[in-house]
């Protein structure tokens, strides 16, 4: 009998939920127990001894102590493992404990080097700066440079496609190919499972800060890092160890967002490529930063990447003064950093999530980045161009223009 492949859409609805019938539920419990009964004292030491070194749960096995395992966590990795296309995935508390784990998994293997191409997420970029985690990096500026930054003590190659927050595309084959036997790391935040899997590539880890599209509604903080077996029991012994786990409702609003996944991330795509073109045309703009054909070097779309996604970039004539002013005068759009969710955030970069970046590397000072919602386009096309009359006006110093 021949086996039947779902869709990604049948997988957003139906991943992670296997079992729940025989429970009598329709939607996963909130299980929020922090503590469980222990059979007897050999069983609950050899569960803790076994869940602590990074092994998942037994059948039959006691769970112990929600630092350790909890179903609700465990129900959300399957259903994203499931849409990334890897075995397993291990959640966080958020992206940045996401990331690292994977970063203090690498220097615990004695492989402390790791290679970033920037443009990186500004915190990402900052705690590999720091060395906080005990890494030492080398930056790369072109997918090209990779292979002559590796060392024998390379642990990890880390990039984000598109690149937070100008979209500039990567090609991942070619980064995996460069990297030989050093893991690859990629930031799948911007294009999520709908646009982009990156293992397909030959990626071993896919980062997700979930807060952004896999919760999609801006009230939930948490990340997962979509990966082999391998790996998974590497990063759950650093989870156990610090602490980093989900918490369980969060769990439970991130498996609730996977499942209405492709059809936001669709529709948020279509009405960005419109106010791409849109806010193209208006004389305060110089360039649109978007993952369209015009900017896609290594010729990604439709090969690795299945859409546009619905982040961009304006860069604003007049710098700086421009830039903050159009943030500064949007009205149904809200200033504020984050993205990915339903409705259509602005913010500065080089001000905000970028402010720890090295200058050389900060995006330009007439950046801003617009994650588009769910909003109707011609709604958010009046508010936009609004706030870029405004700052056009200011750059010119006019008075605003009327359309």
């Amino acid at each position: 009998m021949r086996t039947h492949v779902h869709h990604l859409e049948t997988l957003a609805v139906h991943a992670g939920m296997d079992g729940l019938a025989e429970t009598g539920s329709h939607v996963p419990p909130i299980d929020l127990s922090t503590t469980n009964p222990l059979p007897s004292v050999e069983e609950g030491g050899d569960a803790y001894e076994s869940l602590a070194g990074g092994h998942d749960l037994a059948p039959g096995q006691t769970a112990v102590y929600q630092r350790l395992w909890q179903p609700g966590v465990a129900r959300f990795e399957e259903a994203l493992a499931s849409l990334e296309g890897t075995s397993h995935a291990v959640g966080f508390a958020s992206g940045m404990a996401a990331l690292s784990a994977c970063l203090v998994a690498t220097v615990s293997a004695g492989r402390p080097h790791v290679v970033a191409l920037r443009p990186l997420y500004g915190g990402s970029d900052h705690v590999l700066a720091s060395g906080l985690l005990g890494t030492e990096v080398t930056w790369c500026e072109d997918q090209g440079e990779v292979a002559a930054a590796l060392r024998p003590d390379t642990g990890l190659v880390v990039l984000e496609t598109p690149a937070n927050p100008t979209c500039e595309l990567v090609d991942i084959e070619a980064v995996v190919a460069a990297a030989g036997d050093v893991p690859v790391l990629v930031d799948n935040t911007f294009a999520t499972p709908v646009l982009q899997q990156p293992a397909a590539h030959g990626a071993r880890l896919v980062l997700h800060s979930a807060t952004k599209y896999l919760g999609g509604h801006g009230d939930v903080v948490g990340g997962v890092i979509a990966c082999d077996e391998e790996w998974a029991r590497m990063l759950r012994p650093v989870r156990a160890l610090t602490g980093g786990i989900l918490h369980p409702f969060a769990a439970y609003l991130l498996h609730r967002g996977l499942r209405t996944l492709p059809v936001r991330v669709r529709a948020q795509q279509a009405t960005a490529a419109e106010l791409a073109t849109r806010l193209s045309a208006h004389d305060g703009v110089t360039d649109v930063h978007y993952p369209d054909a015009a900017h896609d070097p290594h010729h990604v779309l439709g090969r690795q990447m299945r859409g546009t996604g619905s982040i961009l970039a304006l860069d604003l004539r007049g710098g700086y003064d421009a830039a903050a002013t159009f943030v500064e005068s949007v009205g149904l759009a809200t200033h504020a950093v984050s993205l990915g969710g339903v409705d259509t955030l602005v913010q500065h970069p080089a001000s905000l999530t970028h402010r720890p970046v090295a200058p050389e590397a900060r995006p330009g000072a007439g950046i801003v980045r617009i994650s588009v919602g769910l909003e109707h386009v011609d709604d958010l096309t009046v508010d936009l161009l609004g706030a870029l009359d405004a700052a056009l006006s200011r750059t010119r110093g006019s008075a605003p223009l009327v359309h």
